[in-house]
């Protein structure tokens, strides 16, 4: 696990996510967990080019979807996936709302959400979780504890099955999740990221594809 201060004190600027990616991938990293976001990018271009890195470098990206509620189709949440044009930068980025264990409202009030912008939901309300002192632990709030759960899935999966891609991986978490009619119009997957069909699925992928 490596640890990269990206965001410094107020938001992020871009060339700190960009620089943040290109240390992280390369000394090794294989998973990115992006928890932060904000509503303006004025050098995008350049995060863009490191999300394109990453993907050559076969590395992927999990990034939270934000935390305003807000259709992130029409309201930008950067970085974002999507070139002003609406054509995609990378298809080894994995954007992450937050799920409540409430199914009668399994969208967390405070999640973002679009139907193209936000790829899968994760658990990520009332997640118990260490805070900042000394054995301190409280319950939080936030697609910045969803996008992280969903990254374990990711490495999880791909610690058992090392030979399959990271696109390989943003795609089976993708065509594994729990649907939910409330989820369908809301994100592209329409569900909540399940680990054991995941693992069930890369199973499926490597006796098809006859790795070992």
């Amino acid at each position: 696990i490596m640890s990269v201060r990206t965001v410094p004190n107020g938001d992020e600027r871009d060339k700190d996510v960009a620089n943040s990616i290109y240390y992280a991938v390369d000394n090794g990293a294989k998973i990115l967990n992006m928890s932060f976001g904000k509503k303006y990018s004025p050098n995008k271009d350049i995060v863009w080019e490191a999300f394109k890195y990453a993907a050559d470098k076969g590395v992927l990206i999990v990034k939270a979807a934000g935390n305003s509620n807000e259709d992130i189709d029409t309201h930008i949440h950067y970085p974002t996936n999507f070139k002003t044009d609406g054509t995609s930068v990378s298809n080894a980025v994995l954007t992450v709302g937050a799920s409540t264990r409430n199914s009668e409202k399994l969208k967390a009030g405070f999640s973002n959400f679009g139907k193209k912008s936000v790829d899968v939901f994760g658990p990520g309300a009332e997640i118990y979780a260490t805070y900042p002192g000394v054995d301190v632990y409280r319950f939080l709030n936030g697609t910045s504890m969803a996008s992280p759960a969903v990254a374990g899935v990711a490495a999880l999966v791909w610690s058992h099955y090392p030979k399959l891609s990271a696109s390989d991986i943003r795609t089976i978490l993708m065509e594994t999740v729990n649907k939910n009619e409330q989820l369908k119009d809301i994100s592209v997957s329409g569900g909540v990221v399940d680990t054991y069909k995941a693992v069930q699925r890369a199973e499926e992928i490597y006796k098809q594809r006859k790795l070992k």
